[in-house]
């Protein structure tokens, strides 16, 4: 189980590890966007830092419209597990973004008013 908190605004934060491409971790915090369907999208220079690896350009709808973003393959260790994933890129993304994704093998559990927020694994 992982723990997240509250933004100002309400958001929903997670505390994901970021591997680069030489094994070097970077603790960051994720904004959990329900409204993503992708695992995880950072800016550009995020990803060039870690050494990740450029696959293809694609295009997206995003709620400003079609925009064409990169996809790198990025590795991530959340809640202990290390794992590769898909990494959305672009210029300009202002938070880290973990998606919908996250949710196919993991209970969301959000009580605000008791500050509970938690991401766990259905076995937990």
């Amino acid at each position: 189980m992982i723990q997240g908190y509250f933004g100002d605004k309400g958001e929903l934060f997670f505390e994901i590890e970021l591997i680069a491409a030489d094994g070097s971790r970077i603790i960051v915090d994720a904004l959990l966007d329900t409204g993503f369907t992708d695992w995880l999208a950072i800016d550009t220079q995020d990803a060039e830092s870690l050494g990740w690896h450029f696959q293809e350009q694609e295009e997206r709808r995003t709620a400003l419209g079609v925009a064409t973003f990169n996809l790198y393959q990025g590795a991530v260790c959340f809640d202990g597990q290390e794992m590769k994933l898909p990494v959305v890129v672009g210029d300009g993304i202002p938070e880290i973004l973990i998606g919908l994704p996250w949710l196919e093998d993991r209970r969301l559990v959000v009580d605000k008013k008791a500050g509970i927020l938690t991401l766990q694994s259905f076995s937990d």
